[in-house]
């Protein structure tokens, strides 16, 4: 029972991290203009994100443009793009392993394997939150970088966004999610090793008593 109950919890903590992800992918607020020095009258706000860039008006109109070519993007946003899309396929490769694992389902043939299965989809889930992690952290680096660049202008400076936030979130839901889920492998192969060390137990204390059974078809 306890390792069914720690796969459920990692289960959903390991899913919910993933869906983390998708909202820090799909929404275009990885930068946020950052209004500092002279700049204290704010007729608009701009918002940057993996694939597109917003601008939102006082009077709360908002236009979302799509980047036109992904060259012209600087090396970070390419990196961050390339790392968050592989960690969500990643994380949709950990919920199929995860699935066909547990110890509900009948996906394969020999649940012995079910434990390996596991395993291979909690290190999935941990390693969807290393790559999500790794994506964030490199652009708060460049947002840091460039906002304390004296060549840079105050209109051209930018802050952290609320994805980056969902990033870093969603990236420790997923990697705890990752070791609850290995850690509930771990102790159901210690608890099917001691059954299968009670059962030879049994089988030769009753050899040695002399007595044999014999199943007739």
């Amino acid at each position: 029972m306890a390792s069914a109950g720690l796969e459920i919890l990692g289960i959903i903590l390991a899913v919910a991290g993933w869906l983390g992800s998708m909202v820090a992918c799909c929404l275009p607020m990885w930068r946020v203009a950052a209004y500092v020095g002279q700049n204290i009258v704010i007729t608009q706000v701009v918002w940057e994100g993996l694939w597109m860039s917003c601008v939102v008006q006082s009077t709360g109109q908002m236009h979302c443009q799509i980047y036109d070519s992904m060259l012209a993007l600087s090396s970070d946003l390419q990196a961050s793009r390339a790392l968050v899309v592989i960690a969500v396929f990643v994380g949709v490769v950990a919920m199929a392993l995860s699935v066909a694992g547990a110890k509900c389902t009948n996906c394969t043939s020999d649940p012995t394997n079910k434990p390996r299965i596991m395993l291979g989809a909690g290190a999935a889930f941990a390693s969807t939150g290393l790559l999500l992690l790794i994506a964030v952290c490199w652009t708060a680096y460049t947002i840091v970088l460039d906002f304390h660049d004296p060549m840079l202008q105050d209109t051209q400076k930018r802050e952290f966004g609320n994805s980056l936030y969902f990033g870093w979130g969603a990236s420790c839901v997923l990697i705890l999610g990752g070791a609850i889920l290995s850690c509930s492998c771990n102790s159901r192969a210690t608890k099917d090793a001691g059954s299968a060390g009670a059962q030879y137990s049994v089988v030769k204390s009753v050899a040695a008593n002399g007595y044999c059974r014999r199943d007739y078809v």
